[in-house]
C-alpha cells in the first residue's frame, strides 16, 4: 500500500474503536463509565493480535494487546457469539475491569475481533466499590472466567441474570453490561463495512502493512536510544497488609533497535493486593515505549515487536493465583512506569520527564448494607501533578500515565450519591522545584450525607515523586478523615457529617533551578 492509502486505512480502523467507545459511553448507566470514561475499545485480528485501539485507558489496552491471543485460542468461535471475562489470570487486569469480546466473520471466515473493557464499580465484592483491602482474589468480587454471554446474536438471559445476582445494584450493572454488548455490535457492524468495501484479501494485506510500518517506527525510535544497559529501582509505599517499601527493579537493555526489559530483583508477591498479573506489567512497559514513538505511529501489535519482557513468576509483577490484584492494576502499574522512565532517563535525559504524582488515588465507597433496597456503589480515581520535563513545567491537577479517565463532575456525583463535595481545587506548591517546576496535585474533600463504607487505595504517601537532573522532589500525598491523617490504604466506616480529604502528590521538578532549557 502506498503511504496515503495506509494512512487512510489506519484512521478508518481506529475510527471503528472510537465509535465503539462513543456507543458504550452513551448507553452506559453508571457515572463510572458514562462520566469518567473508564473504558477502552480495540480491534484485533483472527489470531488475537492488536490491529487498532482508541485513545482510551493505557492499562486496559496494553494488557489486552498482551493477553488477547491466549483468550481467543481457547474458544470455539461462532458468528454472533460474545464472551465475557474478568479473570486477571486469564487475560484480565483486576475484577472490576470486565471484557466483552465478539468475533467478526465474513463469508464464514473469521477475520478478527472487536473488544471492549469497562470498569464496574460493583463486581460483587463484600465492600462497596469492589476495591477492598484484599489478600486473595476471591475476596475482590465475582471471578468471571471466559464464557459465552451472547450466542447466535441472542443474549443468554439466564447467564446474565446469574451474574447480576452477585451485584448490589443489579439494574445499573445490567445496563452497563448491555452497553458493552451494544458497543461490540456497533464495532462489528463498522468493521464488516470496512472489510466488505476493501475486500478480504486487501483488508488482510493492509493489516500486514500497518504492523510492518509500526514495527519500523518502533525500531527507529529504539535506535535513537544509545545502546546500553540501564537500571533503576523504586518502591511501593505498602500493600495495606503490613509490607512496606516493596521494591520494583528493572534492567533495560537497548541494542540495535531492540529493548529487553527485565524486572529481576523485584520483590516477591505480597499478602496485600498490589500484585500484578503479567498482562498489567506488559501494559505499563508498552505504554512507556509507546510514548517514545512519533504521533503518527499506529496503535497496533507491530509497535511492540521489538520489545521483550521478563518478570519472574511469583514476583510482584507476575503474581501466581490466587494472589489479590485489585491495586496492582491501578497503583503498581503506575510505579512500573516510574521505574521504566527512571531507567531510560539515564540514556535519553532530555526526553524523559520527572516522576508524576504516581498514584490513581483510588476511592471506593458505598452504602454499608442493602437493608433499604437502596444500595449504592461509587468509584473514582483522582489526578495529581505531572512531572516536569526538559521543555516545560508539569501540568497541574491531571490524570497521568496509566489512567486516562476524566473526573466525575461534582454535579453528577452529588445528584447520584449521598455525598457533597466541600472542596475541589489545586494543591498549590506541591510540585517539585527546578529549572522547570512539577505540576501541583489536587485537594478533594467529601462530606458524607449518609453512613458509608470507604476504601482508600493510594500511593506516594511515604515516598515522594522524584525530580530529575538535580531538581527537587514533589510533596507526598495525604489522606485525612475529619482532618486527622489516615493510612494510604485503609478501610473506613463513616457516619453522616464525616469529612474525607484526599490531597494528592505533585510532580517532580526537572533540572537545577539555575539551568533553563530553551
Amino acid at each position: 500500500m502506498n503511504p496515503v492509502e495506509l494512512s487512510i486505512f489506519s484512521n478508518r480502523i481506529e475510527a471503528v474503536c472510537d465509535e465503539m467507545g462513543a456507543a458504550l459511553r452513551r448507553a452506559a448507566f453508571s457515572p463510572n463509565i458514562r462520566d469518567r470514561l473508564d473504558y477502552s475499545c480495540a480491534v484485533f485480528d483472527a489470531e488475537g493480535e492488536l490491529c487498532a485501539q482508541a485513545a482510551h485507558i493505557p492499562v486496559h489496552l496494553g494488557s489486552m494487546a498482551f493477553a488477547m491471543r491466549g483468550i481467543v485460542e481457547g474458544v470455539d468461535w461462532q458468528d454472533g457469539d460474545m464472551i465475557i471475562l474478568n479473570d486477571p489470570y486469564m487475560g484480565g487486569t483486576h475484577l472490576p475491569d470486565v471484557t466483552v469480546v465478539a468475533p467478526v466473520f465474513v463469508d464464514s471466515d473469521l477475520l478478527g475481533f472487536v473488544a471492549n473493557r469497562a470498569h464496574h464499580a460493583d463486581i460483587g465484592a463484600e465492600q462497596p466499590g469492589s476495591m477492598p483491602l484484599s489478600s486473595l482474589l476471591d475476596e475482590e468480587g465475582l471471578v468471571i472466567r471466559p464464557q459465552k454471554l451472547v450466542e447466535h446474536h441472542r443474549i443468554d438471559q439466564t447467564r446474565l441474570n446469574t451474574l447480576m445476582a452477585s451485584m448490589r445494584n443489579p439494574s445499573e450493572s445490567k445496563g452497563d453490561f448491555s452497553a458493552q454488548i451494544a458497543a461490540n455490535r456497533r464495532g462489528r457492524k463498522r468493521l464488516l463495512e470496512l472489510i466488505r468495501q476493501m475486500g478480504k484479501a486487501r483488508y488482510l494485506k493492509a493489516l500486514v502493512a500497518l504492523n510492518d510500518y509500526a514495527e519500523q517506527l518502533s525500531i527507529a525510535s529504539l535506535k535513537a536510544i544509545p545502546d546500553g544497559e540501564y537500571r533503576f529501582s523504586d518502591v511501593m509505599d505498602d500493600d495495606g497488609r503490613g509490607h512496606t517499601d516493596i521494591e520494583i527493579s528493572t534492567r533495560i537493555t537497548v541494542k540495535q533497535g531492540k529493548a529487553d526489559v527485565d524486572f529481576d530483583g523485584t520483590s516477591r508477591q505480597v499478602r496485600g493486593n498490589v500484585n500484578c498479573p503479567v498482562s498489567v506489567t506488559a501494559a505499563a512497559v508498552f505504554y512507556v515505549f509507546r510514548c517514545l514513538l512519533p504521533p503518527q505511529a499506529p496503535a497496533c501489535a507491530g509497535s511492540f515487536r521489538p520489545i521483550s519482557l521478563a518478570a519472574a513468576q511469583g514476583s510482584l509483577l507476575n503474581a501466581r493465583y490466587p494472589a489479590a490484584v485489585a491495586a496492582g492494576n491501578v497503583e503498581t502499574s503506575t510505579r512500573i512506569v516510574d521505574v521504566a522512565l527512571g531507567a531510560l532517563a539515564q540514556a535519553i535525559p532530555e526526553k524523559i520527564p520527572a516522576a508524576s504524582h504516581g498514584s490513581m488515588n483510588n476511592l471506593a465507597m458505598g452504602s454499608p448494607g442493602d437493608t433499604s433496597g437502596q444500595a449504592w456503589d461509587y468509584y473514582e480515581t483522582i489526578g495529581g501533578g505531572m512531572g516536569a520535563s526538559a521543555k516545560a513545567d508539569g501540568l497541574d491537577a491531571v490524570q497521568t500515565h496509566m489512567t486516562n479517565t476524566l473526573n466525575t463532575p461534582i454535579e453528577s456525583l452529588e445528584m447520584t450519591f449521598p455525598v457533597r463535595i466541600k472542596r475541589y481545587g489545586i494543591r498549590r506548591g506541591s510540585g517539585g522545584l527546578g529549572a522547570h517546576t512539577g505540576g501541583s496535585g489536587i485537594v478533594r474533600e467529601f462530606e458524607f450525607l449518609q453512613p458509608a463504607n470507604v476504601t482508600l487505595l493510594t500511593e506516594r504517601r511515604s515516598h515522594a515523586p522524584w525530580g530529575l537532573q538535580g531538581a527537587g522532589n514533589a510533596m507526598s500525598g495525604r489522606n485525612l478523615l475529619n482532618h486527622k491523617e489516615v493510612r494510604s490504604k485503609d478501610f473506613l466506616s463513616l457516619q453522616a457529617g464525616d469529612l474525607l480529604t484526599v490531597e494528592t502528590a505533585g510532580g517532580g521538578g526537572w533540572g537545577k533551578a539555575t539551568e533553563v532549557i530553551e
